[in-house]
């Protein structure tokens, strides 16, 4: 190890992964057998980005946009073919064992425990590959197991677990060893409401208790709006957006919509700065297009409101207009 590679604990708000310029290309070979040619494809692009400790970062993109290929150079998989890129202090390619003691990784199609084995036994395996001592693995265990509700199904072979359950022991198993950045890859996918809301508040609660940094990518964004203080969209391989909730929706002018609730059904409310786009008897949908206190001062003065409900963009309607490249895309905060 370098001394430039020293691993220590990072306090709240330093950087854990530090992306600049990062990008990797794949040499594709098309054609009949004795007539191959080869082409060069950029799956990521030109990609500079910061996580810190303490953060939970969604990544965002539709498929073949670039996310697998930037997890996979973050936890050292993959090399990258331009820029350079650490976690933890560490180059990933160059550290991954050393990397793998201070991340945990899931994959949401992908289970790290033994098919065949009870799931109690696969934890008591992951124990020997981090090397964690049995008295703190025994304590985690349990604080695990409490929280993710693992105890009727401790002692199931893994081929038996429902979805949820095998999703919640993949996480047990990843954060056995305590790592300090958690890198997660569709980790609701396929599973129901209730086990939806038991990862979420699981997730949250590790963040707020041991300040585990985590960098989430989902098509789920129930997830985002749930869990990520901020988000990045990539697209192409390269970032379309980075910053905070309002800010992306900001960043494309889908409207918010004004319900109103009136004390008897009326026609459709006419106001400057709003159009009404749906009546049903006493309640009314005003997409807004100025200031809404304005309108919703318009709309009291003029009319006897039981209600009103302001309700922001849909975060998916947002992503997917970002995607559709509804307005050129740009960086928050840039001028």
């Amino acid at each position: 190890m370098t001394p430039n590679e020293t691993v220590h604990r990072h306090a709240p708000g330093e950087p854990i992964i530090e992306a600049v310029g990062l990008g990797r290309d794949f040499v594709l070979s098309e054609g009949p057998f004795l007539r191959r040619t080869r082409r060069t494809v950029s799956a990521v692009g030109d990609v500079t980005f910061t996580v810190r400790a303490g953060e939970i970062v969604g990544y965002l993109g539709p498929n073949g946009a670039g996310k697998s290929s930037t997890m996979k150079m973050l936890t050292g998989i993959l090399t990258p073919t331009s820029g350079t890129v650490r976690v933890a202090g560490m180059e990933p390619a160059r550290r991954r064992t050393r990397l793998a003691a201070e991340i945990g990784v899931v994959f949401g199609q992908r289970t790290t425990l033994w098919w065949d084995l009870p799931l109690r036994d696969s934890l008591s395996l992951t124990r020997h590959l981090y090397r964690v001592p049995k008295r703190e693995h025994a304590e985690r265990l349990a604080e695990l197991t409490e929280l993710l509700e693992l105890g009727p199904f401790l002692d199931t072979p893994v081929r038996q677990l429902s979805l949820g359950q095998r999703m919640r022991g993949d996480l047990t198993a990843a954060l056995l060893h305590a790592p300090r950045l958690l890198v997660l890859d569709e980790p609701t996918i396929g599973l129901d409401v209730v086990s939806k809301s038991t990862i979420r508040e699981f997730l949250l609660r590790s963040n707020a208790e041991r300040g585990t940094t985590i960098l989430i990518t989902t098509h789920d964004l129930g997830d985002v709006e749930r869990l990520c203080d901020r988000v990045m969209v990539i697209d192409h391989g390269r970032l379309a957006f980075e910053g905070d909730l309002p800010g992306l929706r900001a960043t494309v002018p889908i409207p918010r919509v004004l319900v109103v609730d009136l004390a008897t059904p009326a026609p459709m409310i006419e106001v400057p700065g709003a159009r009404a786009v749906r009546v049903e008897g006493p309640r009314q949908w005003l997409e807004l297009s100025d200031n809404p206190a304005r309108v919703i001062a318009e709309v009291a003065r003029d009319h006897e409101v039981v209600d009103l409900t302001l309700r922001e963009p849909d975060i998916e309607a947002v992503v997917s207009s970002l995607y559709r490249g509804t307005m050129p895309v740009e960086r928050a905060g840039s001028a």
